[in-house]
């Protein structure tokens, strides 16, 4: 079988993102780094092969199948000169965020408090930023992939990113559609990169939702926040007890 070149690099980045290289992979899969090679190459999988392979990665078959929508959509991440423009505006960051959530131009109008010629700048903007296509009628398309990631330490991070996590965590948690829970236990490097897996799934299935939910009336959704992270980590009274090396 014959796969299509932008599913077939997705599955590519998925082994690298699991820090695996072809030998490892064809170990894991019982075959010669060649074959694995030669595989890729060629993008022809028999569909027990990808589910081999898919087990081996810990993956679901729709997981590549949105990374390679995703790559189709457009880029993974905003230009400096985008993210840095953004950043200078926290009612253009507003809006932009509102479209990248599906809010059209008469429902911004209706349910926010902004001025229709504010937010006909603010759209123009946008476009000249080459983050949207702007049209007749109003109507407004995302230039970019809806899973677009802010840059690690980039300007929206660092202008926004302290005050977005303390505003999150201050909730009280205590409503039916809200947990927190905070576990900290010894694990084993494998465990830890399970659950790793894991969480990126939770996030997965996250966006999923949300881009089914997007056809739905504005007024039918309502903002949600999903805080998901692990790292190595010791409480500090832990790491007081530690004796200090010589």
């Amino acid at each position: 079988m014959s796969l299509g070149s932008r599913f077939v690099d997705a599955l590519k980045s998925s082994v690298r993102s699991r820090g695996l290289t072809y030998a490892q992979l064809a170990a894991r899969l019982g075959v010669s780094e060649p074959t694995v090679k030669r595989m890729f190459s060629r993008r022809a999988f028999t569909l027990a092969r990808i589910e081999q392979i898919l087990r081996v990665l810990d993956l679901e078959l729709y997981e590549v199948a949105r990374i390679s929508r995703a790559r189709a959509a457009g880029s993974t991440e905003l230009t400096l000169e985008q993210e840095t423009a953004l950043a200078r505006e926290e009612r253009l960051l507003s809006v932009f965020w509102l479209v990248r959530n599906d809010w059209t131009f008469a429902d911004i109008l209706e349910e926010y408090s902004i001025a229709k010629p504010e937010l006909t700048l603010a759209f123009a903007r946008l476009a000249r930023l080459h983050l949207v296509d702007w049209g007749a009628g109003e109507r407004v398309r995302l230039r970019i992939s809806r899973d677009f990631r802010w840059r690690a330490a980039g300007p929206v991070k660092k202008a926004y990113g302290k005050r977005v996590v303390q505003e999150f965590v201050k909730g009280r948690f205590d409503k039916a559609a809200e947990l927190m829970r905070f576990e900290a236990r010894d694990v084993s490097e494998e465990s830890a990169t399970l659950i790793r897996r894991r969480l990126e799934r939770v996030a997965a299935e996250f966006n999923e939702l949300a881009e089914l939910d997007a056809s739905l009336p504005a007024r039918k959704r309502t903002g949600f926040a999903l805080l998901v992270g692990c790292r190595p980590w010791e409480f500090s009274a832990m790491n007081a007890l530690k004796k200090r090396k010589a």
